[in-house]
């Protein structure tokens, strides 16, 4: 059993690199493209069929990039497809989901005080959403609705949002994030996989059978190519989250989920508009720092919104405050059965990321960890699988802030 856990272990480090490097290469390569095609010239004398060439210099050389609208008179000899880190991104993603989430599902997807399901009801729950999410955003993008681009994009926010609130009334908070950063990360693998590259072969076998090209299958999948490319920030902030609790683990961590979406759209407008050569809105940079100081406002659930009050004693030293004894006995009562030297929670071998907490140092030590933990979030206990109560974290909110107030 002990070597089957480190083993595990390994595979979810190594699936998680694979995952990390293969979302480099999509990541890269779909904003490079999203730039030369922003940053394409019409000059005088350029090939028939040609929209626009670009010149770039890179690693000692030059290059003369041309883009054909619709496609070239003839089927050039070789052609590179760019799908391969889109679909690996995924599967590594989804494998990713599998070895942690699925398998630990009663650890970290399933929150009983949230939704009290069993593990298999959850994670079917899990794959239902990644399905149906493409499927509504798919209708969306061929109704009538997806002729009017910043009427499509306002209603996908919408939809955003209100799977941003849903996810945390269906699991964990950090399973909530990392489901939306997946629901949308689906919705961009599907559009390369059943839109923009179909779109492409169809182009591709009309050239070959000596046939003009439709340009709409061109337009429909620079369209989702677009919508993919103002998603992946907020996708990157969402995968990241799991290691940040005050994203995640508050009670207004949908409405974090949220404005990172706007956040991602503004910091995308600044680079396409500089691409384009539209002029640098300086501004989106102010809004999305205004953005995230209200984020960081939100995750500590601030008192005006939720009637907390912070604690008013002061003290020295953590082990010397007042409030040390009642919240030493409940990291004890919580968290020490698997934050031990010999962890006592049946499949946990090793303490998790080697974190102690079954002694009065070690646990005034880490107080600032608890507090961001179990305090003024919920990571901790994952899916509160060992009942922490409100009045609890509350305590140790208290006994943090009257030391460091």
């Amino acid at each position: 059993m002990y070597e089957f856990t480190i083993l595990w272990d390994w595979l979810n480090f190594g699936v998680r690199w694979l995952h990390v490097i293969t979302a480099i290469a999509w990541i890269g390569s779909s904003f490079y493209f999203i730039a030369l095609d922003l940053g394409l010239v019409k000059r005088p004398g350029m090939p028939e069929g040609v929209h626009g060439e670009e010149w770039q210099v890179h690693g000692g050389g030059f290059y003369h990039v041309q883009k054909y609208l619709v496609a070239p008179a003839r089927m050039p000899e070789h052609l590179t497809w760019f799908k391969w880190e889109s679909y690996a991104t995924w599967l590594s993603g989804f494998a990713l989901l599998a070895i942690i989430y699925y398998a630990g599902a009663d650890l970290y997807l399933i929150d009983r005080n949230v939704l009290d399901v069993s593990a298999p009801v959850g994670i079917l729950i899990s794959l239902a959403t990644l399905g149906v999410g493409w499927l509504v955003y798919d209708l969306l993008c061929k109704s009538p609705l997806g002729r009017n681009d910043n009427l499509l994009m306002i209603v996908l926010f919408a939809v955003l949002v209100f799977m941003a609130w849903g996810y945390t009334h269906l699991f964990t908070g950090r399973a909530a994030f990392l489901h939306l950063g997946a629901f949308t990360a689906t919705i961009m693998t599907a559009n390369v996989f059943l839109i923009i590259i179909p779109n492409q072969k169809i182009v591709v076998a009309d050239l070959k059978a000596g046939r003009a090209p439709d340009p709409k299958y061109g337009r429909i999948a620079k369209t989702r190519s677009l919508h993919n490319n103002y998603l992946t920030l907020p996708v990157i902030f969402l995968m990241l989250s799991n290691h940040y609790p005050l994203a995640f683990a508050t009670q207004f961590n949908w409405v974090i989920a949220s404005l990172i979406f706007i956040i991602g759209v503004l910091i995308r407008h600044y680079f396409n508009s500089m691409h384009a050569r539209k002029g640098n809105p300086h501004w989106t940079w102010a809004a999305s720092a205004v953005l995230f100081l209200i984020i960081a406002w939100l995750s500590t659930a601030p008192s005006v919104l939720t009637g907390e009050h912070r604690a008013s004693s002061t003290a020295e030293r953590f082990m010397a405050s007042t409030h040390f004894s009642a919240a030493r006995d409940t990291v004890m009562g919580r968290c020490a059965m698997c934050h031990a030297a010999e962890p006592a929670w049946e499949g946990i071998h090793v303490a998790p990321k080697g974190v102690l907490l079954d002694s009065d140092e070690i646990i005034a030590e880490r107080a600032h960890e608890i507090y961001l933990q179990a305090a003024r979030s919920h990571a901790m206990p994952p899916g509160n699988l060992t009942h922490m109560t409100q009045e609890e974290r509350a305590l140790l909110a208290a006994w943090f802030e009257e030391v460091r107030k």
